[in-house]
C-alpha cells in the first residue's frame, strides 16, 4: 500500500461530505428544490408539535357546532335565515355572548320563506287585497332582513372566501373594505397570495356586520393545513383572515399595522400588530397555527341546543362564539398536523387562541441565514472529523450531534421560535452513512488486501493497526532500521530421523505455531520458515520505535515458551527440543521480492545476514539468545552478558555479541560484576588473573559454558604466548581467538 492509496480515500470521503453540504445548502438558499427535504421538514415539525401541544380546552372560545344532531332536529342545511336570526338573538340576548363569528357564507339569498314566489303572483295577478297580505307578511317573510337585523349592532364577524389560480370571473356578494391598501405592499420583498375571485356575504349581511374575513385555508403540498393566510391582496386591496378579523374585534376593532423587519423602511413583514399584540408572519404573511390539540381542545355545543337554550348560560357568557360544523356531509374537514381528519372551524378557533395569548410560533427571516451556518459548520466539522475516527467514536460523536440538535431545537421551540431541523439531521445521518459505509465497502476491501498481504506474516489485530496507518505501508523496497530474528532448533537433522513422518509433521507443526504465536504477540512479523528454522522481524510492515525491545522480549518468551512445549512432548514420548536465536539490528530493505513467478515480503541486507551468524554461535556459547551491540544499545531496558568480540563469516569488522539475562536477582548481578573483572583481565591478556577470575566464577556459579570457553581459551593463550599475536577478537571461521 503507498501513501497515495490512503490519500485517494481519504479524500474520497472529504469529497462525498463536501458534496453533500454543498446540495443540501444549495437546497437552503433556493438554487434548486429537493422535496423530500421539505417533507422531511414538514415531518418534523408535525414530530415537534404533537410532542409540545399545550393540550386541555381554552375556554374564551365556545364552537356552536352544526352537528349530525342540529341537521336531524332542525333540517338540512342550509337553514332558513329566520332560524339563524333566532340564534344570534340567543347567542346575544340569552346567552350574552361576547362576540359572535360564521365559518360559514352567506352568498345567496334566501327563498326558503316563500316570500318571493308570494311577490310574483300578485304581480301575475294584480289583485289589491292579496298585495296587502303580502306587505302585510313581508317583514316576517324577508328572512334575510330578519338576520341582517339581528346582525346589526352587534359583535358579529362573518366569514367568506377568495378563489386563487381560477379561470372563473364570476364574483358572488360583496367584500367588506380591506384592512389595508395593497400599495403599502408594493416595491417589499413579500410574496402575498394574490386572490383572482371571492364568493363573499349578500350585501344586506355585510353592510350590517362588524367586519368579516376569509377563510381560506393553505395547506401545505401534502394537504396538511399548518398556517393561515391572515392577509390576502385582491385589486389594490388587503383582505384579513377570519381570525384576524376576530381577534381585532375582541381587542376593540384595533387598526392592524405592519411590522417590517427593519423598521418601516425594511423589506419584508416579519409580524402583524394589533395594539400590544404581534402576530408573527412568514414572507407569504401566512402564520403558524398553534395547535392546542386533538379535535375538542375547545368547548362544543350543539347549535340545536343553542336554539332551544339547552346550554348551561355561564358556558357561553362572554365568550368568543364560533359557529361552524363539524357534519362530514357539510364538508368543513381539514387535515392537520394535530389529527387528519379536523373540523376547519377548530383550525380558526386555535389561530385566534394564539393571537390573543401570544403562543404564535415564529419563523424569521434570519432562520435562513442561521440554518445555513449551521450546515456548513456541521458539513466542514464532520467531513474532517469522521474519516478520521473510528466507527465507535465516530457513532459516539454522530448521535451526540444529532441529540444536541434536536434538543436545541425544541428548547427553541418552546420558547416560540420554529427553527429548521430536518436539514440538519439529514446532513449529520448522510455524512456519518457515507462515511461508514464507504468505509465498510471500500476500506474493508483494502483490509481484505491487507489480510491477503500480510496475514502470513503478522498477526490479525496487527492487520487492524495496519489498516489504521495505511499511509505508513508500503510494498515496494525501503531501507528502514529494524531487528530481525533467526531462530533454529538444534540437531534437527538427527532428531527428524528418530522420528516417522506424520509423527515429525505435528510435532515441528506444535513448534512453530507456539513459537509464531509468541513472536505475535511481541508485534513480530513472521518473514518465512524455513524448515525447522524461523525468520522473523520487527519495524515492518508498521514502524515500531521498540522494534529492538520487542524482539528481544520476543526471544526471551519463546525460550519459556519452549520449556512449556518440552514438557507437553515429554509426556507424549516425543524428543526434547533446543534452539538457538540470533538478533540484530541496524538498517534493512523491506519491501515486495521475489521474480514475476512469486513474490515475498521480506528483508534481506548485512544486517540481516549478521543476525544468521549470530543464531549460528548460539550452540557454541550455549546461549539460546545472542543479540548483536547494536541491539543492546537500542534494547537498553534488559540486561546483558557480554559474551565476545567475533568477527563472523563475511564480516570484516569484528562485532560484540551479548547474552540478554532475564533474572534481576541480586546474586546475578554479583556474577555479572565479577564476570566484567574476569573479562577485562583476559582481554588484557593477564592470563593469571583471567584464568583465576573465571575459575572463581564456575566454583560459585556453576560450569557456565561461556567459563569453560574462556579458561580453554586462557590455557592455549598462556602456552603459546608470547608467539601468538592475538588482537582480542575471536575468528569465528576458524574457532580460535587467533587474529
Amino acid at each position: 500500500m503507498r501513501l497515495s492509496y490512503f490519500i485517494s480515500h481519504h479524500y474520497i470521503r472529504l469529497l462525498l461530505g463536501v458534496l453533500v453540504t454543498i446540495l443540501l445548502l444549495a437546497h437552503v438558499v433556493g438554487a434548486f428544490n429537493m422535496g423530500f427535504v421539505n417533507a422531511m421538514e414538514r415531518f418534523a415539525y408535525d414530530a415537534r408539535l404533537q410532542l409540545l401541544m399545550p393540550g386541555g380546552q381554552d375556554p374564551h372560545i365556545v364552537i356552536v357546532d352544526i352537528d349530525e344532531a342540529s341537521l336531524q332536529q332542525e333540517g338540512h342545511w342550509p337553514w332558513g335565515r329566520n332560524k339563524l336570526a333566532h340564534l344570534l338573538d340567543q347567542l346575544f340576548d340569552h346567552y350574552q355572548a361576547r362576540l359572535v363569528a360564521f365559518d360559514v357564507v352567506f352568498a345567496e339569498k334566501n327563498e326558503s320563506s316563500g316570500l318571493a314566489a308570494l311577490q310574483a303572483l300578485q304581480k301575475a295577478r294584480q289583485q289589491p287585497g292579496l298585495a296587502s297580505v303580502i306587505d302585510e307578511l313581508a317583514p316576517t317573510l324577508d328572512y334575510d332582513q330578519l338576520f341582517a337585523n339581528s346582525i346589526r349592532g352587534r359583535d358579529v364577524v362573518l366569514g367568506y372566501y377568495f378563489r386563487h389560480n381560477t379561470r372563473l370571473k364570476q364574483n358572488i356578494g360583496v367584500l367588506p373594505s380591506p384592512v389595508i391598501q395593497a400599495g403599502v405592499l408594493e416595491g417589499r420583498d413579500i410574496a402575498y397570495l394574490y386572490a383572482s375571485g371571492y364568493g363573499a356575504n349578500i350585501p344586506s349581511l355585510q353592510q350590517q356586520a362588524k367586519a368579516a374575513g376569509h377563510f381560506n385555508p393553505d395547506p401545505d403540498e401534502d394537504g396538511i393545513t399548518r398556517r393561515i393566510p391572515l392577509l390576502v391582496v385582491y385589486q389594490g386591496g388587503v383582505y384579513e383572515a377570519l381570525s384576524l378579523a376576530v381577534a381585532r374585534q375582541v381587542l376593540g376593532d384595533v387598526a392592524l399595522k405592519l411590522g417590517f423587519a427593519g423598521g418601516e423602511q425594511g423589506a419584508g413583514v416579519e409580524w402583524l400588530a394589533l395594539g400590544q399584540h404581534n402576530i408573527p408572519v412568514d414572507a407569504h404573511l401566512n402564520a403558524l397555527i398553534p395547535y392546542r390539540g386533538r379535535q375538542g381542545s375547545f368547548v362544543y355545543v350543539s347549535a340545536a341546543d343553542v336554539l332551544h337554550g339547552k346550554v348551561p348560560q355561564q358556558q357561553l357568557k362572554n365568550r368568543i362564539v364560533l359557529i361552524g360544523t363539524t357534519a362530514p356531509g357539510l364538508m368543513d374537514l381539514r387535515a392537520t398536523p394535530a389529527q387528519s381528519v379536523y373540523p376547519g372551524v377548530e383550525i380558526h378557533a386555535n389561530m385566534i387562541a394564539g393571537i390573543l395569548d401570544g403562543s404564535v410560533k415564529q419563523q424569521p427571516a434570519y432562520t435562513l441565514g442561521a440554518e445555513f451556518l449551521l450546515l456548513l459548520f456541521l458539513g466542514v466539522g464532520l467531513t474532517v472529523l469522521l474519516p478520521r475516527m473510528r466507527p465507535a467514536p465516530a457513532s459516539v460523536l454522530v448521535v451526540s450531534v444529532f441529540l444536541l440538535l434536536i434538543l436545541f431545537n425544541l428548547l427553541s421551540w418552546q420558547i416560540g421560535v420554529v427553527l429548521p431541523l430536518a436539514s440538519a439531521l439529514l446532513l449529520v445521518v448522510v455524512i456519518y452513512v457515507l462515511n461508514m459505509s464507504y468505509g465498510y465497502f471500500i476500506e474493508s476491501r483494502s483490509k481484505r488486501q491487507l489480510t491477503q498481504l500480510f496475514g502470513q506474516y503478522v498477526p490479525p489485530e496487527l492487520v487492524e493497526e495496519m489498516a489504521a496507518h495505511q499511509h505508513e505501508l508500503g510494498l515496494q523496497g525501503e531501507s528502514r532500521e529494524m531487528t530481525v530474528l533467526f531462530c533454529d532448533v538444534r540437531g534437527f537433522t538427527s532428531l527428524s530421523e528418530a522420528l516417522d513422518a506424520p509423527t515429525l509433521a505435528r510435532l515441528m507443526n506444535e513448534y512453530l505455531t507456539a513459537m509464531t504465536r509468541v513472536i505475535h504477540q511481541h508485534r513480530g512479523t513472521i518473514d518465512k520458515y524455513i524448515g525447522d528454522a524461523i525468520m522473523a522481524f520487527w519495524g515492518a510492515p508498521l514502524h515500531d520505535e521498540q522494534h529492538a525491545a520487542h524482539a528481544v522480549n520476543a526471544s526471551l518468551d519463546m525460550v519459556r515458551e519452549l520449556e512449556k512445549i518440552n514438557a507437553d512432548f515429554q509426556q507424549r514420548g516425543w524428543p526434547v527440543l533446543e534452539i538457538g536465536i540470533g538478533l540484530n539490528s541496524g538498517d534493512m530493505a523491506v519491501g515486495n521480492m521475489g521474480s514475476e513467478f512469486r513474490m515475498a515480503y521480506t528483508v534481506l541486507g548485512d544486517a540481516v545476514n549478521l543476525g544468521a551468524r549470530l543464531e549460528g554461535l548460539s550452540a557454541y556459547y550455549a546461549a539460546p539468545v545472542i543479540v548483536s551491540e547494536f541491539t543492546a544499545q537500542a534494547a537498553t531496558q534488559y540486561r546483558y552478558r557480554e559474551l565476545d568480540l567475533v568477527r563472523v563469516k563475511g564480516k570484516d569488522v569484528p562485532v560484540r555479541i551479548f547474552a540478554p539475562v532475564a533474572s534481576d536477582d541480586a546474586s546475578m548481578d554479583q556474577e555479572l560484576s565479577q564476570y566484567e573483572l574476569a573479562l577485562t583481565a583476559y582481554r588484557q591478556q593477564h592470563w593469571s588473573q583471567a584464568q583465576s577470575a573465571f575459575m572463581a566464577l564456575q566454583a560459585t556459579y556453576g560450569a557456565r559454558m561461556i567459563y569453560s570457553i574462556y579458561l580453554e581459551r586462557i590455557t592455549y593463550f598462556s602456552q603459546h604466548a608470547p608467539s601468538v599475536d592475538w588482537d582480542g577478537v575471536f575468528n569465528f571461521e576458524s574457532k580460535r581467538g587467533v587474529a
